[in-house]
């Protein structure tokens, strides 16, 4: 298993309240991948609207089990839709599993699903469609342009199931009050 190693990878980036792509408004992105090549994440406070997990198990044809029900499928961003991303603990580990921080892993094979379903997968884990990309210096463009906010990841938002509170939470761990984000970016 390998780590990434990249610019803010294994951060949070918190959308701005005058976030004017509606794919990316208050959302939470966890950053998997940031290099001079581009970015890579997954929008972590969404629901992939239409799919259950019991539902892609069966057009997998894997066999679900007894704890599939529960288990939500989010939308990851607007790229590749169909492209399926199990952001997880770092205590399920697969050849293809790239660990992106301490305790945080990213796998992107079918392996991940069929051991979820058969109750061996990570203990906790963010099943994701599709993800958030960027060219080279594309989000560094958009930070300057104030369009991010970037916080370290904590395991607890993270994996946390309030979805609806996760942006809100997030700006929070920065200390900041909402009412008082300017929608004009600084510069000293």
């Amino acid at each position: 298993m390998q780590k990434t190693l990249g610019y803010l990878a294994g951060q949070f980036l918190i959308a701005m309240p005058q976030q004017k792509d509606p794919r990316f408004a208050r959302t939470v992105v966890y950053l998997c991948a940031h290099s001079a090549e581009g970015a890579m994440g997954l929008v972590i406070n969404r629901l992939f609207d239409g799919l259950t997990f019991s539902e892609l198990l069966e057009q997998l044809g894997i066999e679900t089990g007894p704890d599939c029900a529960s288990i939500r499928v989010h939308l990851g961003g607007p790229v590749e839709g169909g492209r399926g991303f199990v952001l997880h603990s770092d205590d399920y580990r697969h050849d293809s599993t790239m660990l992106v921080q301490d305790g945080i892993a990213l796998t992107a094979t079918v392996d991940v699903l069929r051991a979820i379903a058969q109750g061996a997968g990570p203990d906790q884990s963010i099943l994701a469609l599709g993800y958030a990309g960027w060219s080279a210096g594309q989000l560094d463009a958009e930070i300057k342009e104030n369009s991010w906010l970037n916080v370290p990841a904590d395991p607890q938002l993270l994996f946390g199931t309030d979805l609806d509170g996760k942006w809100e939470a997030a700006i929070h761990k920065l200390g900041i009050d909402l009412s008082l984000l300017s929608v004009e970016a600084g510069h000293a």
